[in-house]
């Protein structure tokens, strides 16, 4: 069996947590024409928070991140990235099992791109469509 774990993300590991997005998103950016190589990184620079940031590491290996942003009445899945060779073999489902266990009572939501094979992810583990736009789609996770 594979070993997942998580670990506090700090501020040295932005430039490859930015560079993991660029690769992540860009076959769905491209297809929805909306792929800008400088763009998609320095978004992840703008908003990027390392107290909120967890470091998905697979067998001893750091390969993707996730973040949970909290707000008032609601907390924000974001920045779910996992190395695309490690896609489809069930560490997503792992790390989101993990952050679905938190006991905060707040919605967890999450915006997905139109068309991402991710969704299917969320839709698995009951989350639902609340509202979507030619570029995204927000979800909310709804437990059965």
């Amino acid at each position: 069996m594979t070993a997942v774990a998580l670990r506090p993300s700090t501020a040295a590991d932005l430039e490859w947590l930015v560079e993991l997005r660029a690769v992540v998103l860009r076959d769905d950016l491209e297809r929805l024409g909306r792929y800008d190589p400088v763009r998609v990184r320095e978004r992840m620079r703008n908003v990027f928070d390392a107290q909120n940031t967890r470091v998905v590491i697979v067998d001893g290996v750091d390969v993707g991140c996730v973040s949970v942003r909290p707000e008032v009445d609601v907390r924000w899945l974001e920045h779910f990235y996992l190395a695309p060779h490690l896609q489809g073999r069930g560490i997503g489902g792992r790390v989101l099992r993990d952050i679905l266990a938190d006991p905060d009572p707040r919605p967890l939501r999450l915006n997905v791109l139109q068309g991402s094979a991710a969704r299917r992810l969320y839709e698995r583990h009951s989350f639902v469509e609340d509202t979507s736009d030619d570029v995204d789609v927000y979800m909310t996770y709804r437990p059965a």
